[in-house]
Formats: C-alpha cells, structure tokens, sequence
C-alpha cells in the first residue's frame, strides 16, 4: 500500500465522520469502504488506528461495539485536505449516507449493556440523540440470561417502549 493510499483511505473516513452528526460504528465504516471495494480490511484497519493515535478520530465503546467520532484536529484535517478526495468518491460517500442514514442513525442512537449488581443484574438501555439522552431505563433482574434478553431485546422494542412511556406518562394528562 502506497502513502498516498493510506491518506486516501483516512481522509475518507474524516470525510464520512465528518458529514454527520452522530458516532459512527467501525462495522458501517466498513461496509462502506469495503462494500466499493475502495480498500481490503487491514489498510482500513491502519488507517482508522493511526486516526486514533493521531487525535483526528476517538473512539468510545458502547455494548461491545467502537463507536467512531471526529474530533475538532480531524475536522480541521478534513477541512484542508478534502480537496484529496475525488468528487467520485465524495458522491458515493454522500450517497451512502443518504440511503443509509435512517439505519445508521438508529445503530448509533440505541444502546444496551448489562453489569453485575449485589448478586443480580442491571440491564441498562438508552435512546440517544445527536449526543442527548432522550431515554434512559436500568431494569435489575436476578440472572444474567434474563439482562442479556433485555439487551438484546432493546434494539427491535425500543420505540415500542419509548412511544408508550410518552403515551402513558405525558399524553393522558396533557
């Protein structure tokens, strides 16, 4: 892989984390920049690491999955060298995130984990948005296969729960 190769494949990713407004997945990266056959996984893997050594993406962890996010020196970075990106490879990354925004949104938005908590366990669920809270549940039960299912549960039920937490609790008396 060429120098300018690995500047190509991290400027795509300033460029993608850039032009939205929420964190992104490592996975929906990939599925982008590997889907349009742009790259193999190991040179996107050395250009999303060395983004993380060099400050210009953090990287958080939310039920086991990295979630990506620019930083201010990324969109700096981004801002004076996105004339290195052909405007073909700009269209595919825009059209990608238009056709998948809904979905991509959604992955980022809903979160769940489960920890240990004086001898049963507290499934934590969240719906976040552009990095507010508009949800947040912790359900105790006394196993763990029960805080998995929850979890696990969370991802499909989740507007279920919240349409009916706002249907119940503010709409009757509103």
């Amino acid at each position: 892989m060429t120098n300018d190769g690995l500047v190509l494949y991290k400027l795509m990713i300033l460029y993608m984390l850039d032009r939205v407004d929420f964190p992104m997945t490592s996975s929906q990266i990939s599925q982008f920049v590997l889907g349009k056959g742009y790259t193999n996984y190991f040179n996107l893997q050395i250009a999303q690491n060395e983004l993380i050594e060099n400050d210009f993406i953090k990287v958080t962890s939310e039920h086991n999955h990295a979630m990506y996010e620019i930083t201010e020196q990324g969109k700096e970075a981004v801002e004076l060298f996105e004339f290195k990106i052909s405007d073909a490879i700009k269209m595919d990354i825009l059209n990608y995130l238009k056709e998948q925004k809904i979905e991509l949104r959604n992955e980022s938005a809903i979160s769940s984990y489960y920890y240990p908590s004086n001898n049963e366990y507290i499934a934590q669920c969240s719906i976040t948005e552009r990095n507010h809270t508009l949800l947040e549940i912790k359900i105790s039960v006394p196993t763990q296969d029960q805080a998995i299912h929850i979890c696990d549960s969370w991802r499909d039920k989740n507007e279920e729960v919240y349409q009916y937490l706002i249907n119940s609790v503010w709409l009757e008396d509103y």
